[in-house]
């Protein structure tokens, strides 16, 4: 048998961490372009936070995963591979990567602002991907594409950032001795 390095205990992490972050994604607002604003990226950030980069970004592509071969995780009760082809899509896709760079500010945050730097451009790079893969998708300009799917969520995504980033960080002190 192979040795994976990942213990009983990491495998546990990362799997509450994908359910945290389905059960996130059903608190969701419905918005006029099709991009629902939903609580997922809090708990991608929180999964970051929480995890690390390395399994922060496995808890997410797990999710991205269950959600592609239909387990209804996805906002609203949806999966399909077509929710990653779709409008949204871009959002999705980029979860695991937005954990994995989230999750090394973290690994990091003893270095003066690497945290917060990071946890700036995890969340601009899941608002990049989303409105390019938004404009390709539903041949818009990105002007129409920053509009939509960027400019309406930029003031929560702070609120968020900053919430998860707070109860993160509390939470993984006071489970220090699990993680």
């Amino acid at each position: 048998m192979r040795d994976t390095n990942f213990s009983i205990r990491d495998l546990c992490c990362i799997a509450i961490m994908t359910a945290v972050t389905a059960v996130m994604a059903q608190i969701s607002i419905p918005m006029p372009v099709g991009v629902p604003l939903t609580m997922q990226t809090f708990a991608v950030t929180l999964a970051a936070i929480i995890l690390g980069a390395k399994n922060g970004m496995i808890s997410m592509t797990i999710y991205v995963l269950l959600g592609a071969v239909g387990v209804p995780v996805f906002a609203n009760f949806g999966g399909g591979f077509h929710y990653l082809v779709g409008p949204t899509g871009g959002f999705l896709l980029s979860f695991p990567l937005m954990a994995w760079i989230i999750g090394w500010g973290m690994e990091h945050k003893k270095k003066k602002g690497v945290f917060t730097g990071m946890l700036f451009l995890g969340t601009g790079v899941n608002f990049l991907a989303g409105a390019l893969f938004f404009s390709f998708i539903m041949k818009s300009t990105l002007t129409t594409a920053f509009t939509a799917c960027v400019l309406p969520f930029l003031p929560l995504a702070i609120v968020k950032g900053a919430g998860a980033a707070i109860l993160g960080l509390k939470l993984r002190k006071r489970l220090s001795f699990i993680l």
